[in-house]
């Protein structure tokens, strides 16, 4: 059990401007050196973002089977908390700064324990991680919805590790039925940083109502929630002012989940890297979009690129 300290979290007041004004001001500054002024002409470019964490990425780094932050774990009881069925929380041992937190919900019949291998390594990238159980193993995408939404809640105001949680910046993933839960939370929850439903399922096909920056991983051979009746109609049911992206897993299956997976884990810590740590470090591995087709590990990629 880990002891709390009484350090505020990060993100309390504005310490960077959004990633609007970020973007503006380099559009500014490149139209400036076009037109041959001075770079004193404008303001310069906004400083990189208080929120990185870890040294500079690189392609091995993501795809290594951890990252740079060692990592420690709180197993948290479902008679100790409400709204959900308890879980196991991964994070940094460093404690020196705080971090953004992620809720990840397990799919139909599956515990918390089958994504541990995708929280851990969150957590060793530098995110406190939330593998959650629901209430009962059979409950539906909506009620998944509103236990990922608990669970951030827990995670960020009552957990033994709050005091690493930076509450402005969080995020929902989930499998299958949790997946669903993950885009009906991220539409009832716009706060939200991101969203990654992995292998979605949920008998509602329209979100044009989610306004958080969402990643669908879909599985080629998925035969349980298949791509052209869910993960693709969810993509592009999308609003086209949401930043999006659809990731297809060439040759998995459904359950892709329930064992590491490198491009699922690489494409989700940059996700999470880009949108709720604001780290344009790793755009470099969302855009521009891979390749598809014989020889890549995708059968499908489709992206609102550029991102920052």
């Amino acid at each position: 059990m880990r002891t709390k300290n009484t350090r505020s979290p990060e993100g309390s007041e504005s310490v960077l401007p959004p990633l609007a004004t970020r973007v503006a001001s380099r559009t500014a500054l490149a139209v400036a050196m076009a037109a041959g002024l001075t770079l004193g002409a404008v303001a310069p470019a906004s400083a990189d973002s208080p929120y990185e964490r870890g040294p500079d990425p690189t392609t091995s780094s993501i795809e290594a089977s951890s990252g740079p932050f060692g990592v420690d774990e709180d197993s948290v009881s479902s008679w100790s908390v409400s709204g959900f069925g308890g879980g196991t929380v991964y994070y940094p041992e460093d404690d020196s700064q705080t971090y953004g937190g992620v809720v990840i919900a397990p799919g139909y019949t599956e515990s918390s324990s089958a994504m541990a291998w995708l929280g851990e390594y969150l957590a060793s990238h530098g995110f406190v991680a939330f593998n959650i159980d629901t209430n009962t193993v059979y409950d539906q995408p909506d009620s998944r919805g509103r236990q990922i939404e608990a669970a951030l809640d827990y995670l960020a105001e009552d957990s033994d590790v709050s005091d690493l949680v930076d509450p402005n910046r969080l995020a929902a993933m989930g499998h299958s039925m949790g997946g669903g839960g993950t885009l009906a939370a991220a539409e009832d929850r716009p706060e939200l940083k991101a969203a990654i439903p992995l292998t979605p399922w949920h008998t509602d096909k329209t979100w044009g109502g989610v306004t958080v920056p969402t990643m669908i991983i879909g599985a080629e051979n998925d035969t349980i929630a298949p791509n052209s009746s869910h993960s693709i109609p969810f993509y592009n049911s999308l609003s086209y002012s949401t930043e999006r992206a659809y990731v297809e897993l060439d040759g998995e299956g459904h359950l892709v989940t329930s064992s590491r997976n490198t491009e699922l884990a690489s494409n989700s810590v940059s996700w999470l890297k880009v949108f709720v740590d604001e780290d344009d470090r790793y755009e470099q591995f969302l855009c521009p979009a891979p390749s598809t087709g014989w020889g890549s590990p995708y059968s499908d990629y489709r992206d609102s690129c550029p991102y920052i």
